[in-house]
């Protein structure tokens, strides 16, 4: 086994491998860039080194120099994690290279599967079932179009050497077709540096899964059952679960069986995955084989009790496997949800800043075999702490959240009291939206498919609405308990009034009015007090009074209105409230009497950038007339593109920024003119 070993990745995964290096007696170095100089896996490994800027080409990407940093650090090895260079080829060989050894497959495993294209083409010599499609090597635009109308529509566009669920685009139609491809391309050729693309008849209601699979360097390969990612967002992952609901024995033997023999169709050792989809009806295709270990890796760890990180290790130092197929079985059920920092409500844009509080669920980081089944079953694998930054140049990950149940009910129960204890304040993350989706009938049910989403937009995205009585409750209970703390100047003289922050008035009684903007407009409540009594009685909102009380408890604080009792977390952000409570999280903007206003209003009419990112294609020229809809230009941010498109019809004025440029949220882009502002502009100068 090693000794030392050098993590060429930042975040929860290196973090993670970090956790089984230490477990097993292996030293660990960390490496980061600017960016990452304060990072949760800098301090959490044995050492660290720096490897350039922040952005992932200065730094992450810097084969060579990662190389010189292990050899001159003494570490034996160096593991990928995932994403950055864990699947290229020439970083595997340069590895070897050097004599040190890459934790992860041989390097023509890495290039037999690197390409979309080629892959399928080895695995229809091994028999595996692939969906119909194109995997050619002529990237003719005219063929590509003749080939997806011989297919029919709708087809998947996807990019040859992709993956992560970047370049892929779903065509409905012929009149689509040219646009797609370029889009593709475009982003292709960004994100991997190839745009060759497939083409592939697009499945109506899949399922994503998924086959974990296991081989040494004696020729024992195995898989460790199946993974159901079928719930995505723009063909990315948003939870996953192990075992498939569903699976019967006979398929999960044939999916298996089918994984396996696609990786000893390459010679594969180590840690891969072999992605299947799979109709409603039980028939399955092969998408791709990512030879490295997935980020959703951990809800197979729960139900098999193995750490695949382990694996991986004794694997790579050439030991055999530490079970054989007969050996493995499946305990209880587990569910992942990927907590991004991202807007759900804004097309799920990624968001930036600083994770100014930060609260989680009782969790371990990490769980094996009976671990997973203590009283909590939680688990968070996480690279970042209360403190720490959101930036612009990587994925924009806070978390994995995962829980283990004797069954998927029990998982189900568990993961929705996880994500109802988990409160991010600083930046929009996906949170609410995940505890919607726990709790919708379609999850819930297990009626899955990659469209789940965007068949249930009305119960994931509801319309917006009032908050309620109980979270203004909440709101105005921490109020008033932060204003007895302030207020309580002089605890000597406890007969002093100006010590006391209750609702006492001389002679009457009083009434309190509390203002506040939530995102569905102005709240107002009434709070009073009966005469001679310093405690508020009865809160009145939306014309309604109730009966009111509240206290602080360790977990938060319990109010009582009218019938109803409610706990929740309650945290100030400035004048943002972020009321934290079983159903979710809202955040209403306290209006102080005595200064803050609230009721600022930004500039209207103007194209802002709705994140921070890059220019990468712009599609109006200035004096062009656009219809509403169209698209003006494109962006690039966290890996995702996002075009900027018309809000109304008009003349584009100025374009204030370039392709290739770097632009911070909020920036305008350009300025486009309203018919009427362009008349009246035109007879301005004529006069």
């Amino acid at each position: 086994m090693f000794n030392k070993i050098l993590i060429a990745n930042r975040g929860e995964i290196a973090c993670r491998v970090a956790a089984t290096c230490r477990r097993l007696g292996i030293r660990t170095v960390a490496v980061y860039s600017d960016a990452d100089a304060d990072a949760r896996h800098v301090a959490f490994c044995d050492e660290a080194v720096h490897i350039g800027g922040p952005a992932a080409r200065d730094s992450y990407l810097r084969a060579d120099h990662i190389i010189e940093m292990a050899k001159e650090t003494g570490a034996q090895a160096i593991h990928p994690g995932y994403g950055f260079l864990s699947e290229n080829e020439d970083f595997a060989r340069a590895c070897a290279e050097a004599g040190l050894v890459f934790i992860g497959p041989p390097a023509d495993a890495i290039h037999a599967m690197g390409s979309k294209s080629a892959a399928k083409q080895l695995m229809e010599k091994a028999a595996v079932p692939l969906v119909p499609g194109y995997h050619g090597e002529d990237q003719d635009a005219a063929l590509l179009r003749r080939e997806a109308d011989r297919i029919g529509y709708p087809v998947l566009l996807k990019a040859s050497a992709g993956g992560g669920g970047k370049g892929m685009r779903v065509v409905e139609a012929g009149d689509g077709f040219e646009a797609a491809l370029a889009s593709v391309k475009r982003e292709a050729s960004a994100s991997f540096g190839d745009d060759k693309v497939l083409v592939e008849k697009y499945l109506t209601r899949p399922r994503h899964i998924e086959i974990q699979v296991f081989a040494d360097t004696q020729g024992n390969c195995v898989y460790l059952f199946e993974r159901d990612c079928s719930v995505q967002r723009r063909h990315q992952k948003v939870l996953e679960e192990a075992p498939a609901p569903g699976m019967t024995e006979d398929r999960r033997r044939a999916m298996g069986e089918a994984a396996v023999a696609a990786a000893r169709a390459v010679g594969y050792v180590g840690a891969g995955t072999v992605e299947f989809i799979a109709n409603q009806d039980g028939s399955f295709y092969f998408m791709e084989m990512n030879t490295r270990l997935q980020v959703e890796h951990p809800v197979t760890e729960m139900i098999t009790g193995q750490d695949l990180v382990e694996w991986q290790l004794r694997v790579a130092a050439g030991e055999p496997l530490p079970l054989t197929q007969d050996q493995l079985r499946i305990d209880g059920h587990a569910l992942e949800a990927r907590i991004y920092a991202e807007n759900p409500d804004k097309g799920f844009l990624p968001s930036t800043g600083t994770l100014r509080f930060l609260r989680t669920p009782p969790a371990v980081q990490f769980m094996r075999g009976g671990d997973a089944h203590g009283p909590a079953g939680v688990r968070i694998d996480a690279g970042v702490r209360e403190g720490d930054a959101i930036s612009p140049f990587y994925d924009p990950m806070i978390a994995k959240l995962i829980v283990w149940g004797r069954d998927r009910d029990e998982a189900l129960s568990r993961m929705a009291q996880a994500l109802a204890g988990y409160h991010v304040v600083g930046l929009s993350t996906n949170v609410a939206f995940l505890q919607r989706l726990v709790k919708s009938d379609a999850f819930r049910t297990a009626d899955l498919d990659t469209g789940l989403i965007e068949r249930n937009q009305a119960t994931l995205f509801p319309a917006l609405n009032p908050p309620s009585p109980e979270v203004v409750a909440l709101a105005a209970s921490a109020l008033l308990n932060r204003e007895s703390i302030e207020r309580r100047v002089d605890d000597a003289d406890r007969c002093s009034p100006w010590t006391r922050a209750g609702a006492w008035r001389l002679n009457a009684a009083t009434t309190r009015l509390m203002r506040f903007e939530s995102s569905n407009g102005p709240v107002q409540i009434a709070l009073k007090s009966a005469f001679g009594r310093e405690s508020v009685e009865t809160l009145t909102y939306n014309g309604q009074t109730e009966p009111f009380t509240w206290s602080i408890e360790s977990t938060g604080i319990q109010v009582k209105l009218g019938g109803r009792q409610v706990r929740g977390q309650v945290y100030f952000d400035g004048a943002d409230i972020h009321v934290f409570y079983a159903e979710g999280h809202d955040i209403l903007q306290w209006i102080d009497p005595l200064g803050h206003s609230g009721d600022a209003e930004g500039e209207g009419g103007k194209l802002t950038a709705p994140m921070p990112g890059k220019v990468i294609a712009v599609m109006a020229a200035p004096g062009s007339k656009v219809a509403r809809g169209a698209p003006l230009l494109v962006m690039e941010a966290m890996k995702m593109e996002h075009t900027i498109t018309a809000p109304t019809d008009g003349t584009v004025g100025e374009i204030l920024y370039g392709i290739g440029e770097q632009v911070a949220e909020g920036a305008q882009l350009l300025s486009l003119l309203l018919n009427e502002q362009l008349t009246f502009q035109q007879g301005e100068a004529a006069a």
